[in-house]
């Protein structure tokens, strides 16, 4: 076996998931799972065959984003995963349910616009996620003043009263 970094490639300001599912049909429900959600959503899905013809599948709202997710699904290759990219001003708080609730939906692995490095096995049959590295490390522990920003920001974007 052996054990690789895949980086996930993307600009900044973007959100993704990686998950793993277990059924083709993955694709279709998660695009309807994220429409049915968040109406008007821009988003790019890809998900890894990991049996027939072993193709990456894939669907979305934007092409753009749709190539970034087949780019990134590409690198991965790990059967059953899949990756999904959302377009700026989308966050994965507002889909994520929806997601976990799609029947063959059955791991997230990370929700975020971090930079992220996905930790890959590699065995004579595939390949697998065996998790990943989101962002960095903590710096310290917050303060009262850590603690008034996190509250005015969490505010200022809509989500406390």
């Amino acid at each position: 076996m052996e054990l690789s970094l895949v980086k996930i490639e993307k600009p900044e300001p973007i959100n993704f998931i990686l998950g793993q599912s277990h059924f083709i049909k993955t694709v279709e429900d998660i695009h309807e799972a994220l429409v049915n959600t968040v109406p008007g959503i821009r988003f790019g899905l890809a998900f890894c065959e990991a049996s027939g013809e072993r193709l990456v599948r894939w669907t979305g709202t934007d092409e753009p984003l749709i190539a970034l997710a087949q780019k990134n699904a590409l690198a991965i290759g790990a059967g059953h995963s899949f990756i999904l990219f959302l377009g700026e001003g989308f966050y994965p708080i507002n889909v994520l349910n929806a997601i976990k609730r799609v029947p063959e939906v059955t791991r997230i692995y990370c929700a975020t616009a971090n930079p992220t490095e996905v930790i890959v096995a590699t065995s004579e049959q595939g390949r697998g996620i065996l998790g990943v590295i989101d962002g960095q490390p903590p710096l310290g522990v917050e303060d009262e003043e850590g603690i008034a920003w996190r509250k005015q920001f969490l505010r200022s974007i809509g989500y406390k009263a």
